[in-house]
């Protein structure tokens, strides 16, 4: 059986440093609103985008794993 981690996604970490509201960012990164908010609401969550993860990560010029907290192993 498979074991599934709870990740949380550091939206808001990552946009403080870059002075950027959750609006800004996801025109910034073409993700949109509604997922970057659920992200950023989010206390941890089993599944996420891969794609949206790696638009922001661009958009962050950082790792999909840089954006990434595991929450529970």
């Amino acid at each position: 059986m498979s074991r599934k981690e709870i990740i949380k996604v550091r939206i808001r970490e990552f946009a403080a440093k870059e002075g950027w509201m959750l609006r800004e960012l996801s025109e910034k990164s073409g993700v949109s609103y509604s997922t970057i908010k659920t992200y950023a609401v989010s206390s941890g969550m089993v599944i996420a985008d891969l794609g949206a993860l790696r638009k922001l990560a661009q958009t962050f010029n950082v790792l999909i794993e840089d954006l990434l907290e595991v929450v529970n192993e």
